[in-house]
């Protein structure tokens, strides 16, 4: 039998091989912080998480004919997901005009970015247009319909990208469960190229550069990004461990709200201690503090308490509140839940704030002391 001939697509597909083996080899190795058989099966779930959204959302990605993909799933985590937010991400391009329709769903804070895509997942991206829900026109039934790209022109109208780039719709819900998992709150999401046809068939070149971009993405996640420790960090983020800094602006990080303050440390919490923090919530649309590890992944928000906005937490009624960091339930109200691990990142998100945002107070505490501490 006569072998198939030689095409683009199996060398793209050798490539990806490659890279997932490079991955395993260099990224999963102390070179990134990695010691131990917890630290390589942590990596290789994320690996996985990567792998997933590549094939969902970036291995068919055509400007010319987009769909919206759900960015991220209790079961598919990446780039700081958001247990009480519903993300839709769709490509859009120069070449075309789009038009969005969507619905609010009641979300307490809603926005729609579009972003430059000089790398898929690269946190240098940058956020160039943004609309939300202050500025976002919408019918009685908080029904919507946006214009990305043709002639610019009032109300909903967004700027596409200078060459290619994605449009990203984000709605956080504060309520007393996370939207993530509750199918009653995902909204619908639908995008067109205005005056569009229909795409040619998949062809050897599509499916090779399909690959390629998975391949790419991987490689941003992994062994192109430095460890965090070795970065320069921005003003909202910490590397000292269970000590919060200020929260700040993202400016134009790709991938944020650019209406949002941010402030994230690593928290360090032995087997017998707790780590209590105490803060005020600020007047602001929307906020919260969830566990992350690593790899920027949420932890199980699905089925432990990793996560609290304003309608979990206990507070006073001036908005102040103590939170508990560990690694079994204490019995007091506002515990995160560490899933037991000794090191992981907590990340604390305001959405349109107003005034000055009070920086949280970490404090360590022995376990049998917690009681008195409170």
């Amino acid at each position: 039998m006569d072998p198939l001939p030689e095409t683009e697509s199996r060398r793209a597909l050798a490539e990806l091989l490659e890279v997932l083996r490079d991955v395993d080899e260099r990224w999963v190795s102390p070179q990134w912080n990695l010691y131990t058989a917890a630290d390589a099966v942590e990596a290789h779930r994320a690996l996985m998480h990567y792998l997933q959204w590549g094939l969902v959302g970036l291995f068919e990605r055509d400007p010319s004919a987009p769909r919206f993909e759900r960015l991220v799933t209790p079961n598919r985590k990446l780039l700081g997901d958001n247990p009480d937010t519903v993300y839709f991400e769709a490509p859009v391009s120069a070449d075309y005009a789009y038009r969005v329709r969507g619905e609010t769903k009641d979300a307490d804070y809603l926005s729609i970015t579009v972003e430059s895509s000089a790398g898929w997942g690269s946190m240098d991206n940058q956020v160039l247009g943004v609309l939300n829900d202050t500025t976002l026109e919408t019918d009685a039934d908080g029904r919507f319909e946006i214009v990305i790209g043709g002639e610019p022109q009032e109300g909903n109208w967004l700027a596409p990208p200078p060459d290619e780039g994605q449009i990203i719709s984000r709605h956080y819900f504060e309520d007393a469960t996370h939207a993530g998992t509750d199918p009653d709150r995902w909204p619908a999401m639908q995008i067109e190229v205005i005056g569009g046809t229909p795409p040619a068939r998949p062809s050897d070149t599509a499916v090779s550069a399909g690959i390629r971009r998975i391949a790419a993405f991987i490689r941003e996640l992994t062994v192109d990004r430095v460890p965090m420790a070795q970065g320069e960090p921005r003003s909202w983020v910490s590397l000292v461990p269970n000590e919060f800094p200020p929260p700040g602006l993202p400016g134009d990080l790709g991938l944020s709200a650019t209406d949002a303050a941010y402030a994230l440390a690593p928290f360090v919490v032995g087997p017998d201690e707790a780590l209590v923090i105490r803060g005020r919530w600020p007047d602001c649309r929307y906020a919260n503090v969830s566990l992350w590890n690593r790899h920027l992944q949420s932890l199980d928000y699905a089925n432990r308490s990793i996560s609290l906005n304003r309608a979990q937490m206990v507070a006073d009624a001036d908005g102040r509140f103590t939170a508990v960091i560990s690694h079994i339930d204490p019995g007091v109200p506002n515990w995160l839940d560490t899933e037991g691990r000794p090191f992981g990142i907590a990340f604390w998100r305001f959405m349109l704030p107003e005034g000055d945002i009070e920086t949280p107070q970490g404090e360590l505490v022995p376990l049998a002391d917690l009681p008195d501490r409170l």
